[in-house]
């Protein structure tokens, strides 16, 4: 039997073409079945002390620690490209870090302050803020360190103080990114009885105990005091099921969305919290995920934004409403231009 009488056995061809649909990119719009678009970008940024400076992280390669004053131009220059939220996350200095992280809810500490200055500058952009002890402890976790040990229950007191302190200073998303048991009911209640109904929670209900974070570590500066490593509280890799169970406790306790840390490597994860559950689910591409694409780009092996809007309509085809990525100003920009 010949090629092509082997294929004109086939009773549906020639009817069905599939390659009809693709001929032409008009065509190819009309079918698409998902689409990515600025909405559905959310920028990380990270803001250290001092005046207009912007600070090179060498394992981010065009990623930058941003002074107050020059984050606000940063948030500006996002909302005017039409991307929704901000989330930020603070560099501590040395001098400020303890063993139990009291800075964190400083009133006056740099991440209110941030908040504060964004807020009034840039009134119409989201600010997420993180919800953890590591910018702030001297050993690196996100939790209290007591005689070898994360103290969960210590720990949730130290996070509730650290919410309403970020809520005060005019934060719209609370982002638990700690992974502490029953941290979502106890911040949400003490938001509640503190007036802050309105803020919103974004549980980081699925976060992994990955090997992608490093970059991130280097550029909070936590990386080298970072004592042991995070398998105790954060997610193994090997497991799926448990998502789901963290991921309906949150829900359960009153978080408002979801997030699914890291992005690429755990695209099944994103799928099974879609289909089993109607919340809003956020993706974060993490450091080690951006770095790798950007440090290929850089070799000329691959091109960036390319391999990046590729990545990110992988997590809308995944089932993700939004992505943190450290490319959001890039995408946005040749979206705007698309």
């Amino acid at each position: 039997m010949t090629f092509n009488n082997s294929i004109n056995s086939f009773n549906n061809f020639p009817l069905i073409r599939l390659r009809r649909n693709r001929k032409f990119e008009w065509s190819r719009n009309l079918i698409k079945e998902n689409n990515l678009s600025v909405n559905d970008l959310i920028l990380p940024l990270f803001i250290k002390e001092g005046n207009s400076e912007s600070e090179k992280i060498e394992s981010m390669p065009n990623v930058f620690r941003h002074t107050i004053d020059k984050a606000v131009l940063i948030c500006n220059q996002a909302y005017e490209l039409g991307i929704p939220a901000v989330a930020i996350f603070p560099v501590i200095e040395d001098k400020l870090k303890s063993e139990d992280g009291k800075e964190s809810y400083n009133k006056d500490n740099l991440i209110c302050r941030s908040i504060s200055e964004i807020k009034n500058k840039v009134p119409n952009i989201g600010i997420i803020a993180d919800i953890a002890l590591d910018p702030f402890t001297t050993h690196g976790h996100d939790g209290l360190l007591i005689n070898g040990k994360i103290d969960n229950d210590k720990t949730i007191d130290i996070l509730i103080k650290q919410s309403i302190t970020q809520a005060r200073a005019g934060c719209d998303i609370i982002a638990p990114s700690d992974m502490m048991d029953g941290r979502i009911i106890c911040i949400r209640n003490a938001l509640e009885e503190e007036g802050f109904k309105d803020t919103q929670i974004m549980s980081y209900a699925a976060k992994y105990a990955s090997s992608f974070y490093g970059p991130f570590r280097d550029a909070i500066q936590s990386s080298q005091k970072l004592l042991g490593n995070k398998k105790s509280y954060q997610m193994d890799p090997a497991n799926s099921r448990e998502a789901i169970q963290e991921t309906a406790l949150d829900i359960s306790e009153g978080a408002d969305m979801v997030m699914v840390k890291p992005g690429m490597p755990y695209l099944d994860i994103i799928t099974k919290i879609k289909n089993e559950f109607n919340i809003p689910i956020f993706a974060y591409q993490v450091s080690g995920e951006y770095s790798m694409m950007r440090a290929a780009s850089e070799n000329g092996w691959l091109d960036f934004n390319g391999i990046m809007e590729e990545s990110l309509i992988s997590f809308k085809r995944a089932g993700a409403d939004g992505i943190l990525t450290y490319s959001a100003l890039e995408i946005a920009i040749k979206l705007n231009n698309s």
